[in-house]
C-alpha cells in the first residue's frame, strides 16, 4: 500500500472500512484499513510551507484562530493547520447527530411522528416552528436540522439519541474519542475559550464525517440519505462550496456561535471523469472576544488554500 494511503488510513481512522460509494454524487470506492502511521502529513513540502504561511496570513487578516484539516481519501494527501486545537462545533454536530441517528435506528424508529409544543421551541427553528400542530418524522427531523440546522430539531433528535451524552457514546463507538457533547441547543453555541464542552477538532469532525459518510459505519442506503441531505444543505453556500475547486459537489453541515465561531465540515467529489478522489475537509475558527463577528469568508478562503496545497485549482 502507498505511503500516502496509510496516512489516509490514519486520520480517517478504522471505521474507514472499503465503503461503496454514494450513488448520488459518484463518489469512488475507498478503502483505508487501520494502521499505524504518522497522523498528519501534507501534499509535499513546498505546499506544506505555502499552506502554513496563507493560512497564518488568514489568521491575521480576519483576527481570527483557524483549524482545518482535508485529506484526498485515495491518495491520502492531507494539509492541516492546528489538526488537534478544540473549537466549538456548533451545529456541525448536526451533521454527527443524524450519522448516529440512522446507524442506530430501525426504519419504523425513522418514520415514527414526533410531536411537541410550543414551549420546546429555542431560538432559529425555520421548520419545527410551522409543524408544532402537526409534528414531523423522525426523518423529516433529521431533514430540518442538517439541511436548514434547525436547533429544535436538534434538540429533538437528542431526545431518539439519549441526550447528548448518547451522542458522545455512539461518536466513541465509532473511534471519535475527541468530539464531547454536553448541551442542547442553544447553550452549546456559548463557545467560551477554555471551555471543553460541545467541542471538538477539525481532525475528529473530519475523521467521524468521513466514517459517516465514505465509511462502512453506516449500510449503503443509510449512508446515501446521509449525503444527500448533506449535498442539499440550504446554508452553506458561503462557506465550503464557496470555495470549493468549480464543478466539484459539495455536501456539507455548518456552524455559527459566539466567539467569531464560524464552521462547515464537508466532503467534495470532484467532477464526473476527473482523476481525482473525494476531499474530507473541516474548517473551524474561533475569536477572542464574546461579540467578534463570524466570518463566512475565512471559512472559503481556507477552503481555497486548502485545495490549492492539495493541486487543486478553481477549474478543477
Amino acid at each position: 500500500m502507498p505511503t500516502r494511503s496509510l496516512l489516509a488510513a490514519a486520520v480517517l481512522g478504522a471505521a474507514l472500512v472499503a465503503p461503496a460509494a454514494s450513488p448520488s454524487v459518484g463518489a469512488p470506492s475507498v478503502a483505508a484499513p487501520s494502521v499505524a502511521a504518522p497522523s498528519v502529513a501534507v501534499a509535499g513540502v513546498p505546499s506544506e510551507r505555502a499552506a502554513a504561511a496563507r493560512f497564518a496570513a488568514l489568521e491575521r487578516q480576519y483576527d481570527a484562530r483557524l483549524g482545518v484539516v482535508a485529506l484526498e481519501v485515495d491518495t491520502g494527501r492531507v494539509v492541516a493547520h492546528r489538526p488537534d486545537e478544540r473549537f466549538a462545533f456548533a451545529s456541525t454536530v448536526k451533521a454527527l447527530q443524524v450519522g448516529a441517528l440512522l446507524r442506530t435506528a430501525t426504519e419504523a424508529d425513522l418514520d415514527r411522528t414526533v410531536r411537541w409544543t410550543e414551549d420546546d421551541l429555542v431560538t432559529y427553528s425555520p421548520v419545527t416552528e410551522q409543524h408544532v400542530a402537526d409534528g414531523l418524522t423522525v426523518r423529516e427531523l433529521a431533514d430540518a436540522a442538517v439541511r436548514y440546522s434547525d436547533n429544535t430539531a436538534a434538540n429533538l433528535l437528542f431526545d431518539e439519541l439519549g441526550g447528548p451524552a448518547g451522542l458522545t457514546a455512539e461518536l466513541r463507538r465509532i473511534g471519535d474519542t475527541t468530539t464531547t457533547s454536553v448541551r442542547e441547543e442553544p447553550d452549546l453555541n456559548t463557545a467560551v475559550p477554555g471551555d471543553v464542552r460541545d467541542t471538538s477538532t477539525p481532525r475528529a469532525l473530519a475523521r467521524s464525517l468521513a466514517s459517516y459518510t465514505l465509511g462502512c459505519v453506516l449500510a449503503p442506503d443509510r449512508r446515501a440519505e446521509l449525503v444527500d441531505l448533506l449535498v442539499r444543505n440550504t446554508t452553506g453556500d458561503a462557506l465550503v462550496r464557496a470555495g470549493a475547486p468549480d464543478g466539484w459537489t459539495v455536501g456539507d453541515k455548518t456552524g455559527s456561535a459566539a466567539y467569531g465561531t464560524r464552521n462547515d465540515i464537508a466532503v467534495a467529489w470532484p467532477p464526473a471523469g476527473s482523476n481525482r478522489s473525494p476531499v474530507v475537509i473541516a474548517v473551524l475558527t474561533s475569536g477572542d472576544e464574546a461579540d467578534d463577528p463570524t466570518h463566512d469568508a475565512l471559512v472559503a478562503d481556507a477552503t481555497r488554500v486548502t485545495f490549492a496545497a492539495l493541486g487543486v485549482g478553481r477549474a478543477g
